[in-house]
């Protein structure tokens, strides 16, 4: 099976894309609540879910995030990468317990799908702050080893822009008032199923 490249022109995905994936989602979950592993064949899948892209896949019980896994690089399919975030996302996220099955019956799943990181060019954090695009924007910040992302969806929480990176710096092991001439800040939007 020849794998295909993701390109940022990439067409939005259709209803039924987008249903699959989460079923997809959902399927991975039930199988590690067995305790197994789905086996995903991306073949088996129409060729926009396919390609190479990267995912975050996000849990919510009763409106509280219960888990949140994902990918900044795109290095396997989406069906494989959406399937595995959210078996991570549902047992490993180290912030909770493993998932239980009363907990699955009233799950909320939501799958972001990443393009590709934008790389920005700035020599100041002032200038960094004007080239954010609030509620547009997800955002990898990093120096040395250090790295941290924040997805679109997390500017409902912090809408100030200056604030959004201060958290962005302090959640790559930063202290939120640092700068360097060593961050390196990308971008990317996601597109959000459901």
């Amino acid at each position: 099976m020849a794998l295909i490249s993701l390109s940022n022109n990439s067409p939005a995905f259709t209803p039924s894309h987008k249903q699959q994936l989460l079923q997809l989602a959902g399927e991975s979950i039930k199988k590690g609540l067995c305790g197994e592993t789905l086996n995903v064949r991306a073949i088996d899948y129409p060729e926009p879910l396919r390609v190479l892209r990267a995912s975050f896949v996000t849990l919510h019980l009763d409106e509280n995030l219960r888990g949140c896994i994902g990918t900044l690089e795109a290095r396997q399919t989406l069906v494989q990468d959406v399937a595995s975030n959210a078996y991570n996302a549902a047992f490993r996220d180290p912030r909770f317990s493993t998932l239980t099955w009363p907990e699955y019956e009233r799950l909320d799943i939501h799958i972001s799908v990443l393009s590709l990181p934008e790389p920005l060019q700035f020599s100041t954090e002032e200038e960094l702050l004007t080239q954010l695009r609030p509620r547009v924007d997800g955002l990898i910040l990093e120096e040395d080893y250090r790295r941290g992302t924040f997805l679109p969806s997390v500017w409902d929480q912090l809408a100030d822009p200056r604030e959004f990176l201060r958290q962005l710096k302090h959640k790559a092991g930063l202290p939120p008032d640092y700068w360097s001439n060593r961050i390196r800040v990308q971008r990317y939007t996601v597109e959000s199923i459901p």
